[in-house]
């Protein structure tokens, strides 16, 4: 069974610092591109960050550039994303991706697998 499970969040304060964990079973991530997603309280969910499967390139959205870093561990077979200089908008359910092949986006459409969402509060 292909299973993909975020951990990692929690409450912050503005301008600290969390480490989301997207960890695989039942399949070798290194296979996959995989995408970071956000759904803010009554929003849509959004892409945020995405890494292919091929060289490591990677891809933000603009919000999140500089701030935000996705990286992957093919050989405990996870994927992460680095989130320093919270701010209280990007408070949201947190969602990891995997899609087969090696190239990524931040389009939710081109996932083929989710998580289950974890919870990042930035409080201001």
């Amino acid at each position: 069974q292909l299973q993909l499970v975020e951990s990692g969040g929690g409450l912050v304060q503005f301008g600290g610092s969390l480490r989301l964990s997207c960890a695989a079973s039942g399949f070798t991530l290194g296979y996959y591109a995989i995408g970071w997603f956000r759904q803010a309280p009554g929003k849509e969910r959004k892409g945020v960050a995405c890494i292919s499967s091929s060289d490591g390139s990677t891809y933000y959205t603009d919000s999140v550039k500089g701030r935000f870093t996705i990286s992957r561990d093919n050989a405990k077979n996870a994927v992460y994303l680095q989130m320093n200089s919270l701010k209280p908008e990007d408070t949201g359910v947190y969602y990891c991706a995997a899609r087969p092949g090696m190239t990524a986006t931040i389009n939710g459409r081109d996932y083929d697998y989710w998580g289950q969402g974890t919870q990042v509060t930035v409080s201001s």
